[in-house]
């Protein structure tokens, strides 16, 4: 094999894995798979994809070697394949939001929407935990914090928090988070808390972020 021969080929293998991240819908469920396994019917529920679909976004992935699968009995779930697949990805998003100017200012103008000013960043909730009274809410669905989730962070599913919200303290300054920082769950808990009298702010990133930090999880 010549240079040139050998530099195509490498060169084409490596493309196949941006060639499957170069498609929005893999994108979400590569952020949705940073939370933990799921079924194809899950991922398509979460993505509002139909499962047929879902599940042709997901062979393209597998056959990327981005995600792979794990069987629970008669239940096929898909995961990535490593931590290096959300670092890579946490990484791309990060060059879009820096170098997409369109990108950047969607997603602060977002934050800025209906009083969602300022979301808290990992660095300043780090200085937060040591310092004040502060109760971290994660609101994402309770499967996924039971994957993981930032150390002693309480669980109220967003779909529960207007019902379970007298189980937080007035007192305390509220930081909700969920799957990262397009994911809009927070977004909506922070509106809620905020209408019910709560100090509340979301945090910019999620937990894989926080996971991906080396920092306390559980």
């Amino acid at each position: 094999m010549d240079k040139r021969e050998f530099k195509n080929k490498a060169y084409n293998e490596l493309a196949k894995i941006t060639k499957a991240l170069g498609n929005p819908r893999r994108m979400e469920i590569i952020d949705l798979l940073a939370q933990g396994p799921f079924s194809v019917e899950k991922i398509a529920e979460q993505t509002s994809l139909s499962v047929a679909n879902a599940s042709q976004h997901l062979q393209v992935l597998k056959g990327a070697r981005l995600v792979k699968i794990s069987k629970k009995g008669n239940f096929i779930y898909y995961q990535l394949t490593n931590d290096k697949v959300f670092k890579a990805w946490r990484a791309l998003r990060e060059l879009g939001l820096d170098l997409n100017a369109e990108a950047e200012k969607l997603v602060n103008d977002f934050y800025r929407s209906g009083e969602k000013m300022d979301p808290v960043s990992i660095e300043e909730l780090r200085q937060k935990i040591s310092g004040q009274n502060v109760v971290i809410l994660d609101v994402r669905p309770g499967e996924e914090y039971q994957h993981g989730h930032i150390k002693e962070a309480t669980s109220i599913p967003i779909e529960d928090l207007a019902e379970r919200i007298n189980e937080l303290p007035k007192g305390a300054e509220i930081i909700a988070y969920c799957r990262g920082p397009l994911c809009v769950y927070a977004d909506e808990a922070v509106s809620l808390l905020r209408e019910k009298g709560f100090d509340a702010k979301r945090l910019k990133e999620g937990y894989p972020d926080w996971k991906a930090l080396g920092l306390p999880a559980e």
